[in-house]
């Protein structure tokens, strides 16, 4: 888990655009944290799936939001302080 993002969008433009201006964007972020410039971050390819309905769109998230802890980073999902539970207001 250590190079990859998960995100649930209800996209309203293509999919392939959305995707570059997330990297890109991202990735100027991380190369200036981590010093460096012009230096590709993530890799070319993406892995998209769409909800088709409410139900699977709950699974998604819950599948997202259970991710840290299936690899080991944390004990539960509302530790990753990342993630909707940890984000929401109590």
């Amino acid at each position: 888990m250590a190079n990859h993002v998960h995100i649930l969008i209800d996209p309203h433009a293509p999919i392939s655009r959305i995707t570059k201006a997330v990297k890109n964007f991202s990735a100027r972020q991380a190369n200036a944290i981590l010093g460096r410039t012009g230096q590709p971050f993530w890799q070319d390819e993406s892995d998209d799936h769409w909800a088709r309905g409410p139900e699977e769109a709950e699974k998604i998230v819950r599948y997202i939001e259970e991710n840290p802890v299936t690899a080991g980073l944390v004990k539960s999902v509302e530790d990753w302080r990342w993630s909707s539970p940890y984000c929401r207001p109590e």
